[in-house]
């Protein structure tokens, strides 16, 4: 590196999705926190999530597969950090293997400037019978990721929201 290269750090931004649901608080978080539910809700439009586990404490991990339409498995592992049920949970998120160790977004393909570990804040306020949600996905790369982020969440928030009907 020469004496004055100046190295720039990749841009990151926040998601910041709000969504109310008719259905009451402990109901949806039931489904953010109960793996068979999770399962059935959690990826895009016509991804599957085939495999989860949930060690719902500060400290445990969730790990998570959502394959593709074509078969490709995304995994996912994540530490709670705060759980205060059923109001706010606060949890890591970072690519992973199928034994749960951390991997770099590019050996997905999906560029070198994706960081190793984000940060998701979920929020659940019941009003009135329905719930309040907010979701707030920290350190996720800027532009074309950043949308490609944001129409997914969207996509899992609607099989949330059909998921919620059913169940009721």
């Amino acid at each position: 590196m020469a004496a004055n290269e100046i190295l720039q750090e990749p841009a990151l931004d926040t998601l910041h999705l709000h969504r109310i649901f008719n259905a009451p608080r402990e109901l949806v978080w039931q489904a953010w926190t109960t793996p068979a539910l999770l399962m059935r809700w959690h990826g895009p439009k016509d991804f599957t999530a085939p495999v989860c586990h949930v060690d719902l404490r500060k400290g445990g991990i969730t790990h998570l597969c959502m394959r593709s339409p074509e078969g490709q498995d995304f995994w996912s592992k994540g530490t709670y950090r705060e759980i205060d049920a059923p109001h706010r949970m606060v949890v890591t998120d970072s690519f992973s293997d199928e034994q749960g160790n951390i991997i770099s977004a590019a050996n997905l393909g999906m560029g070198h400037d994706w960081p190793l570990e984000l940060l998701v804040t979920l929020t659940f306020e019941e009003k009135d019978g329905k719930t309040h949600f907010h979701l707030q996905h920290e350190g996720l790369p800027t532009g074309e990721m950043l949308d490609l982020c944001r129409a997914g969440w969207i996509e899992s928030l609607d099989k949330l929201e059909n998921l919620l009907q059913q169940l009721q």
